[in-house]
């Protein structure tokens, strides 16, 4: 598979859309679950996730020439930076137009999965109302809370990876992202 993804990445940064395609298929399932967590109750009210799903994939697709081989990390930092730059202008849009829009359900097994990384081994099977409080336990947390915790648990970067990120130390991003653990763990609590 580490082959596959090597080959795929380097095609990709010679400019081939279809590799680019496969890495964005294989990445979906991250991606919904990041752009999800990281709309905001605000956009996810007047946006359909999976509408900035498709703005960011049409982002890359357009830009597949500016993919420069950085193996999987670097195809992973161009992803999830094209995601949260497609969050920003989507907010700044709202903001402006001061419209509204439709709130379309989440419902994406390979998504689901990911979720469960945050639930308990008992809570195995992933309802719509465990989705829910998660999301809003996710919202009650700070910018940088949200922000270690879908870099490590969605984006699946390292440390390392996220302290260059985040302009932190690597000892500083690990106790982070146990406290954003904790609190998000806290939020859930409450909702229970």
């Amino acid at each position: 598979m580490l082959r596959d993804f090597k080959e795929l990445s380097e095609r990709a940064s010679r400019g081939d859309r279809d590799a680019v395609e496969l890495l964005l298929e294989r990445y979906l399932p991250a991606l919904r679950v990041f752009l999800r967590l990281r709309i905001g109750p605000t956009l996810r009210a007047k946006e359909a996730e999976s509408d900035i799903v498709q703005s960011t994939c049409r982002a890359i697709l357009e830009r597949a020439d500016a993919f420069h081989y950085g193996g999987e990390d670097g195809f992973k930092r161009w992803l999830f930076t094209t995601a949260f730059r497609t969050l920003i202008d989507k907010s700044a849009h709202w903001r402006a137009a001061k419209r509204t829009g439709p709130q379309i359900a989440f419902d994406d097994e390979a998504s689901a999965a990911i979720y469960r990384s945050f639930s308990s081994p008992s809570e195995h099977a992933l309802e719509r109302e465990t989705r829910e409080r998660l999301e809003h336990a996710f919202d009650a947390l700070g910018e940088e809370e949200r922000e270690v915790i879908t870099l490590a648990r969605v984006a699946g970067l390292s440390h390392r990876e996220i302290a260059v990120a985040m302009d932190k130390s690597e000892a500083a991003v690990r106790v982070q992202l146990h406290r954003a653990l904790l609190a998000l763990s806290k939020h859930l609590e409450a909702t229970a």
